[in-house]
């Protein structure tokens, strides 16, 4: 019975955090200048999950051809500049980043 209502409680504050800005902003009529900055949330958020793993990717500052994660970060920025292409920004940079481990021998 504790779990359910754990999971009851989660949902609900969850649900409300979410919710209610949702519904607030879809009743006022948001400036073309906030809008515009909310147009980099995504970029932002992204850049905070991916930054310390490439950067540092055992804890410590890692600014070298051994991190592995670098070099694949950086050659999935080259790539997505080249092509825009998502998928294969994804599936290169992954390729580079397993071999560049295998390489390194990790």
């Amino acid at each position: 019975m504790q779990e359910v209502l754990l999971i009851v409680g989660m949902f609900a504050v969850t649900f409300s955090v979410r919710y209610v800005p949702i519904v607030l902003v879809g009743r006022i009529q948001l400036s073309d200048r906030v809008q515009r900055a909310l147009n980099y949330v995504p970029v932002a958020v992204l850049t905070a999950i991916c930054a310390p793993a490439i950067f540092m990717p055992e804890g410590t500052l890692a600014l070298s051809l051994e991190n592995a994660a670098l070099v694949g970060g950086a050659a999935s920025i080259l790539i997505a500049w080249r092509t825009r292409n998502l998928l294969l920004t994804i599936v290169l940079g992954m390729v580079i980043y397993m071999g560049w481990r295998a390489l390194m021998g990790a």
